[in-house]
């Protein structure tokens, strides 16, 4: 498998709105394993296509952080979602930032699996927010989006600061 580059803030490509998945043929599930090496050698929990340069609308997500966990969620779309709740993210394209962000608490998502089939889910709390977290990322929005304008600029000062750098925390 490949490790992937992480683009990071302020990468064009994180700010465009992603395409629709068309095609699961085998050079994507070659894409989706390579996805999923680098979500879990960064310590994600999630990991969205445009976060390494591709424009579709791919997200991986392992709420548990443990390889065999993860989810491949292709062209997702939430269907209801309900109560609210406020956490602390980080992103990998943001490293070293950290904020709390207001999110659903509950979300009915349907999207299509690796193969293409077309899933219905329902998940709530910490898989809730990566998803959601994750989805924005398909539509060029930022967790710093999520936050008033003022917390924004205190957040984009601090990487700014810290030299946007990833701190490796550990590998799988």
């Amino acid at each position: 498998m490949t490790i992937l580059k992480i683009h990071t803030y302020p990468a064009q490509i994180l700010a465009q709105k992603a395409v629709p998945v068309t095609v699961f043929d085998k050079k994507m599930q070659t894409f989706f394993d390579n996805m999923i090496e680098t979500m879990y050698t960064d310590d994600g929990v999630g990991l969205a296509a445009p976060q390494v340069g591709i424009s579709k609308q791919i997200l991986i997500a392992s709420p548990q952080n443990k390889p065999g966990t993860e989810s491949i969620i292709c062209n997702p779309v939430i269907e209801d979602s309900e109560g609210s709740q406020i956490g602390h993210e980080g992103c990998l394209s943001f490293p070293g930032i950290f904020t709390e962000v207001p999110r659903a608490q509950w979300i009915r998502l349907r999207y299509q699996n690796c193969k293409g089939e077309v899933v219905v889910h329902e998940m709530e709390d910490f898989f809730a927010r990566i998803i959601q977290h994750e989805m924005d990322h398909l539509k060029g929005i930022l967790f710093i989006d999520r936050v008033n304008m003022v917390e924004r600029e205190k957040l984009i000062a601090e990487y700014i600061k810290n030299g946007g750098v990833r701190k490796k925390t550990k590998k799988h």
